[in-house]
């Protein structure tokens, strides 16, 4: 039964991790976002995150999004700079007209830092990609 349920391959969702700046604490706040880059909406968009290592791992945190417009983006959730030692994933499940789309995001250890950061399309914000 299992081999008869295809789940596509996701093409243009993409989860970021963004440097922002906090203006009423005037901090630099690492900010995790799922990025719909695609030109149809998503629906009913589901995320589990959670940060793991070979000794510590958070529990996990689920997020819903009802919508999610085509060529926009949201925030999912604050990371604190103690996460980021671990390995970050972010697992996404959503609907596009009928039909379900499922993939894991995954930021390894130690990668989301100052030096990896480029530009974010959408965004036009400086951060940390996952394709």
């Amino acid at each position: 039964m299992k081999k008869d349920i295809n789940i596509p391959e996701v093409k243009d969702v993409h989860v970021a991790v963004v440097q922002e700046e906090h203006l009423e604490y005037k901090t630099l706040d690492w900010n995790a976002y799922i990025i719909n880059n695609s030109d149809k909406d998503l629906e009913t968009v589901l995320i589990v995150s959670q940060g793991k290592s070979e000794t510590k791992m958070t529990p996990p945190m689920r997020h819903t999004l009802a919508k999610l417009p085509a060529r926009s983006y949201a925030k999912i959730e604050f990371m604190q700079e103690k996460v980021l030692e671990l390995n970050n994933s972010f697992k996404v499940t959503f609907f596009e007209g009928n039909q379900m789309f499922d993939k894991t995001y995954v930021f390894r250890k130690n990668t989301i830092n100052e030096k990896a950061l480029q530009t974010i399309p959408l965004m036009q914000l400086k951060g940390v990609l996952v394709k």
